[in-house]
């Protein structure tokens, strides 16, 4: 991978100099993933942090055997940074959602590069302030209709990892069962509500391809309460 894709993949490394891109390039390491697997186990947390090069993870929060999806990542985004700046254990881990590819960047070389790069140690506060803001919005909405949490979930997602197309922004075929989760409505609740905006015409799911259009986004968007 050209520093220079690499950059543009990555919006944590778009103010990163061509050195500091250079060296990452030189020490990440490549993984793929098929669907299901464990990408990152809740003992692993803290050892490196972790890019999404293409496909799409969950994090989930584990107790004993039960697990509940809290997050869904796509391309150009990362994670396993919080834990190794704090250190402390993690009851999470990263499932696979679609065949993935990661670059990993251990943690005491990750550190190290941050203390060389301060543009870097800088984008990556502005980020980290982002998700903060992020999880802020999704608790002032905790008490919304569904419909709106749900709308909420699509749009950021939409916003985070969509690829336009000409029918409409493409994102991947999540099951529902972790849009549920993660917006925190019940699954019957979320295909309810998928079935009605796919009757309003504002998505569509090609199945055959494992795809969610967001046909209509402004009014995905209205819906959401983030126009």
């Amino acid at each position: 991978m050209q520093t220079e894709v690499f950059s543009e993949l990555f919006p944590l490394l778009s103010t990163a100099n061509p050195q500091t891109l250079e060296w990452l390039l030189n020490v990440a390491v490549d993984h793929e993933y098929p669907v299901g697997r464990a990408v990152l186990m809740e003992d692993a947390w803290g050892n490196a942090v972790y890019f999404v090069v293409s496909g799409w993870v969950k994090v989930r929060r584990t107790s004993g055997e039960d697990s509940v999806a809290i997050a869904i990542l796509g391309r150009g985004d990362f994670f396993g940074e919080m834990a190794i700046l704090d250190e402390s254990p993690r009851s999470t881990d990263v499932i696979a959602l679609s065949p993935v590819k990661l670059l990993s960047i251990s943690r005491e070389r990750f550190i190290q590069i941050l203390f060389k790069d301060p543009q870097l140690h800088h984008r990556m506060l502005q980020l980290m302030v982002r998700r903060i803001r992020q999880f802020n919005q999704r608790l002032q909405i905790r008490s919304s209709p569904p419909a709106v949490k749900l709308a909420h979930t699509l749009v950021s997602l939409g916003e985070s990892y969509g690829q336009d197309s000409e029918r409409g922004k493409e994102i991947f075929n999540i099951p529902f069962k972790d849009l549920a989760e993660v917006t925190e409505i019940g699954v019957e609740e979320t295909t309810k509500i998928m079935e009605k905006l796919h009757e309003k015409g504002w998505i569509t799911i090609d199945h055959a391809n494992n795809i969610i259009y967001l046909v209509n986004f402004k009014q995905l968007m209205n819906l959401a309460g983030k126009v």
